[in-house]
């Protein structure tokens, strides 16, 4: 476990902060002058106090929003007011978790995260259920570097990729001549995974017939190549990922029953991104910095664009949430991602009022219109807007941002 060692100034202004790092699985650890720092640990230092090394130091300040990673040798920055501070919080992860980490913010993936960190621990094997592009995969590998395998290597199949007729031989190899084209013998990815972890994604696309061969492999701890007589032992560790709803599929007759309780020996559920929306900031301050390439500061989210990811439905989930942002990189002018930058991959369709409406879209369109009435009648000022309703600023930005979503683009026409 990497330890931080924040300095006194930091524990009295940024507590939160260290607070949130420490949900995230670093270790809190003393900064008196006879604690020894492991080459892995990090500093927090404020604005103002001189780094003892540089290279492994994050110094926070406050005020303008500013996010510089480490770079030759020298100290990561960063600062951002109060109201900023999901999005500052975000950004502080993505300087100091290890690539590859997983990053959350929301109290849900979190308890998931750590609940993940303790399966690490045994050997059983895993299975991981959830919409697509949700991060199982994350997850997965993040299971493996918590366990006594890290050092093993760590494959990753997806079963629906792979043509069913080729899948039994990658997964459990073959022997020589053993079928038309075997001009040699294949490893399979059981054997090549021994001593560590084998994630066999989208499980539920694999046949029936290969699921007997699968549970033999998994209850004996062996495999038989195809084209091979005796069967060969492998020390494997077995993470299995769905999209779909497994006991479903065993209902249906689509999945074997007593595969699925081999399997289901520890079950995993991640959640789609628009349920656990508190992810959001931290997640886009990873991708951010994943994407920026070697830039000196890395490109910020305004309050706007930041609302706008907030308030989308996200149907590709995470991967969407990575497309959009690579988008905005390139489109962004200087250090700051405005509103306009951001492109989604699918506009969110207007939600009309047909039949038997509900009454919370009756009360939003309701307050949409009131909102455009004060607009037009201040001119388009926000700010006399603002007051004439009795909200914030923040609130009518907040409310204008998610009548964007829906097609209304109230701003634009009350000021036209």
């Amino acid at each position: 476990m990497r330890s931080i060692y924040p300095s006194a100034a930091v524990l009295r202004q940024n507590y939160a902060l260290v607070s949130m790092l420490r949900a995230q699985g670093f270790a809190i650890a003393s900064g008196d002058a006879t604690a020894k720092p492991a080459p892995g640990d990090l500093h927090l230092i404020a604005e103002g106090e001189t780094p003892s090394v540089p290279a492994r130091t994050l110094i926070l300040g406050e005020g303008t929003p500013q996010a510089m990673p480490f770079h030759d040798g020298n100290p990561a920055r960063l600062s951002y007011t109060s109201e900023q501070s999901a999005l500052g919080m975000g950004f502080a992860l993505a300087l100091t978790l290890a690539p590859g980490v997983p990053v959350a913010a929301d109290p849900e993936s979190l308890a998931l995260h750590a609940l993940a960190d303790r399966v690490a621990q045994s050997d059983i094997t895993v299975l991981i259920n959830g919409p697509t592009g949700t991060g199982k995969e994350v997850l997965a590998r993040a299971i493996h570097m918590g366990s006594t395998r890290r050092d093993g290597p760590f494959i990753a199949v997806n079963c629906a990729a792979l043509p069913e007729t080729m899948l039994e031989a990658m997964l459990f190899g073959h022997q020589k001549g053993a079928f038309t084209g075997a001009s040699s013998g294949g490893q399979g990815f059981f054997r090549a995974a021994h001593g560590g972890t084998l994630l066999l994604d989208e499980i539920a696309e694999m046949p029936l017939q290969l699921q007997a061969k699968l549970l033999r492999a998994l209850q004996e701890r062996e495999v038989v190549p195809i084209g091979g007589t005796l069967p060969e032992k492998v020390d494997v560790r077995v993470i299995a990922c769905a999209n779909r709803d497994l006991q479903a599929e065993v209902a249906a007759g689509r999945f074997r029953a007593d595969l699925y309780y081999r399997l289901s020996v520890f079950p995993l559920a991640t959640k789609a991104l628009a349920e656990r929306r508190g992810d959001i900031p931290a997640l886009a301050a990873a991708l951010i910095m994943r994407h920026a390439g070697t830039r000196a500061r890395l490109p910020w989210l305004s309050d706007e664009a930041l609302e706008a990811l907030m308030l989308h439905d996200w149907p590709g989930n995470v991967r969407e949430l990575e497309n959009v942002l690579q988008r905005a990189l390139l489109l962004a002018r200087g250090d700051v991602i405005e509103l306009g930058d951001i492109i989604f991959d699918r506009p969110a369709a207007p939600r009309a009022i047909e039949g038997a409406a509900s009454l919370s879209n009756i009360v939003q369109l309701s307050e949409f219109q009131a909102i455009r009435e004060t607009l037009a009648a201040c001119g388009g000022s926000r700010i006399e807007t603002a007051k004439r309703l009795g909200i914030s600023e923040r609130t009518l930005r907040y409310r204008l941002a998610k009548a964007r979503e829906q097609g209304d683009d109230i701003a634009r026409v009350a000021s036209a």
